[in-house]
């Protein structure tokens, strides 16, 4: 293999556009195609990126397999449309990196993965946190037992928009803090509780707002987007993962807080470990402190905080990095292979459930081993 690799960047979106910058500042990537469906968003990254002429620019997807050449493709569309367009890449020959969720069914994701074995292709998920240098120290320390034995974990993600259209904030947002969780932990959770909140997209007013009036077709639309949720998009979902040993994580999303917070941490019986993207001081920190019993009263002692020193690089810069590695090395990604996208989709599905339910628990027995 040449020491230079082709891609095509499918998506120049909101994502898609960083996707493609970090691409086209790799040394061992040639960027030689981008694909859109809005031609503003071609004609928008042409520009910012002062894009050579021998670069094509299409809005369909088609046009790649007329590209000598092509190595691998990288995906940053809506997730509904994940499953198509990955499969179609892998028979094409492609290595292929996608955007979180890998697909919206844990069946296809699995579908996927075998694929890309069969065709040994790097199939890799853009989980962009597992390769944050926070989140990977922060699995150093934990992994290390600085926190003595560990009783329960609880993160926030609330915002104010974007809100989506084709998923609910538990699929657009749990991913990420389950994913840091079960990284941390070294362990997938065996039981999931899922509970939510519907204000902004009720079941009409979605139908209405994505498929329009359209006769018999769009009865058909309506029924296929509006899955799984019928009751509509949740705008808030409060999770809780129980893990083999006991260990329970907590977790609140909301799109439509103006409290922007990106908060995640683990207790244990030494101090806890905070990582928090919006601190102005660090976004990783340890907190020591645990309890004196002196007769009847628990006093707390050996109180401090450290902030912790993290290696420089920009987390999707790394995500970039390691897919060339792979596709060089023809090795999967085992920080972010699509069998790790597969289990998180997995527990997406069953908190789903649960969510539909009302609560109810739903536990996993088989999820797909990484």
């Amino acid at each position: 293999m040449t020491n230079q690799i082709k891609i095509a960047v499918i998506g120049v979106g909101r994502w898609g556009v960083h996707l493609l910058r970090n691409f086209l500042a790799h040394p061992q990537v040639d960027v030689v195609a981008v694909v859109d469906p809005h031609p503003e968003r071609l004609a928008a990254v042409k520009q910012q990126f002062n894009l050579d002429e021998n670069v094509i620019l299409t809005t369909q997807w088609e046009d790649l397999k007329k590209v000598p050449g092509l190595t691998g493709v990288a995906i940053a569309t809506p997730a509904i449309t994940h499953y198509a367009l990955i499969k179609d890449s892998l028979q094409e020959g492609y290595h292929v990196l996608a955007e979180k969720p890998l697909t919206l069914d844990p069946a296809e994701c699995r579908e996927l993965c075998q694929l890309a074995e069969q065709h040994h292709l790097i199939l890799m998920v853009d989980h962009t946190y597992l390769f944050h240098p926070a989140v990977e120290q922060g699995q150093s320390v934990v992994q290390a037992g600085k926190l003595g034995d560990l009783r329960y974990g609880y993160a926030t993600r609330t915002h104010l928009g974007p809100v989506r259209q084709d998923v609910d904030a538990l699929w657009d947002l749990a991913i990420h803090d389950i994913a840091i969780f079960n990284a941390w932990l070294g362990q997938i959770p065996v039981k999931v509780q899922a509970t939510g909140t519907v204000w902004l997209q009720g079941a009409a007013l979605r139908l209405r707002s994505v498929t329009g009036e359209q006769g018999s077709k769009g009865a058909e639309e309506k029924k296929d987007i509006n899955s799984p949720l019928p009751q509509g998009l949740a705008d808030l979902v409060w999770l809780t993962l129980t893990y083999p040993d006991g260990f329970q994580a907590y977790i609140h999303l909301c799109w439509l807080n103006p409290d922007k917070q990106r908060r995640l941490g683990i207790v244990g019986s030494l101090g806890s470990l905070i990582f928090d993207e919006m601190s102005q001081l660090s976004p990783l920190t340890l907190l020591h402190g645990e309890f004196e019993q002196q007769g009847n009263n628990f006093i707390p002692v050996n109180q401090k905080q450290i902030v912790l020193e993290l290696e420089p690089g920009e987390p999707l810069g790394r995500v970039c990095s390691c897919f060339v590695d792979s596709i060089f090395n023809n090795t999967p990604s085992e920080i972010s292979s699509g069998w790790v996208g597969t289990q998180l989709v997995e527990i997406l599905a069953a908190l789903t459930v649960s969510l539909e339910q009302g609560g109810k628990p739903v536990f996993l027995n088989n999820c797909s081993q990484v």
